[in-house]
């Protein structure tokens, strides 16, 4: 009986090229790079020695909540920014996750994005939809697999990965 095919990891799936924001970029400048990108989140990230070290994740949300707050209340001392407003300390996954530890993660904690982290180096992004494609590209490639049927999978290595979060 063959295995079904071992699944992907987020190194095989994730966007490597990230926009990234600064901790000290204002905030009219992050919404105005979410809005260029169109992209609803990015990693603030510090760059030392070429590297970009995350430092936090930034969302449109965490934007919203901040110009409606400064809107409201008036201007807040010192000025917002980046640093301010992220979410620190992000849910990370490394580039050795499993899919399915992803997919526990991101329905789990509803997330939209996930940063792939390395020793602290930002190294890719994986999002719902490459998830999406990564699932059924597995799934069409087990479909093709004539054992699939009468096959089990040996979960207890997958079980012990599906509540792993790395926070580097």
């Amino acid at each position: 009986m063959n295995e079904p095919k071992e699944s992907p990891h987020a190194r095989n799936f994730m966007t490597s090229h990230v926009e990234v924001v600064t901790p000290e970029m204002p905030l009219s400048e992050v919404i105005r790079f979410l809005l260029k990108h169109h992209v609803s989140n990015a990693p603030v990230v510090e760059t030392r020695n070429g590297k970009h070290f995350l430092v936090g994740f930034v969302s449109e949300k965490d934007c919203l909540s901040a110009v409606s707050n400064e809107l409201f209340f008036g201007n807040p001392s010192p000025a917002q920014c980046a640093k301010t407003i992220m979410t620190s300390h992000p849910i990370c996954i490394s580039p050795d996750t499993e899919l399915f530890a992803i997919v526990s993660i991101f329905t789990c904690h509803n997330l939209r994005h996930l940063p792939v982290v390395e020793k602290g180096v930002l190294l890719g992004i994986v999002s719902r939809r490459d998830i999406l494609e990564a699932m059924e590209t597995y799934y069409k490639q087990l479909v093709h697999n004539s054992d699939h049927e009468r096959s089990l999978r040996d979960t207890s290595q997958i079980m012990n990965l599906r509540f792993t979060i790395d926070r580097s």
